[in-house]
């Protein structure tokens, strides 16, 4: 690979790092809402369920079932944050090994 090439490709890299904090943010910011939602309306479904008069060694698995949409929302925001976190790391990495590589053809 020549040092144009490399600087390129660094250059295609820093563009899609710079775009990486706002991914993180919005994905956190999902997780956070989708992570409400679910507390919240399980705690709704609990309060029903215990004024239902549902035995109290059910309520919790009750409960919990009748939002698992909310919860399954809830991990898939969660697994889409950490997908994030993760491909950016990744991204720094590759920037590295390729400043490590322009680094090197320049010194020789």
């Amino acid at each position: 690979m020549e040092s144009v090439e490399i600087a390129k490709e660094i250059l295609r890299v820093s563009s899609r790092l710079d775009k990486v904090p706002q991914a993180i943010f919005d994905n956190a910011k999902t997780f956070a809402e989708a992570e409400r939602a679910y507390r919240m309306e399980l705690a709704k479904e609990i309060t029903r369920l215990r004024a239902g008069g549902l035995q109290a060694t059910l309520i919790s698995d009750v409960a919990r079932g009748n939002v698992a949409e909310l919860k399954y929302r809830r991990d898939l925001a969660e697994g889409l944050y950490r997908s994030s976190v993760e491909s950016s790391k990744a991204l720094q990495a590759e920037m590295s090994g390729l400043q490590s590589i322009l680094k090197v053809q320049s010194d020789v």
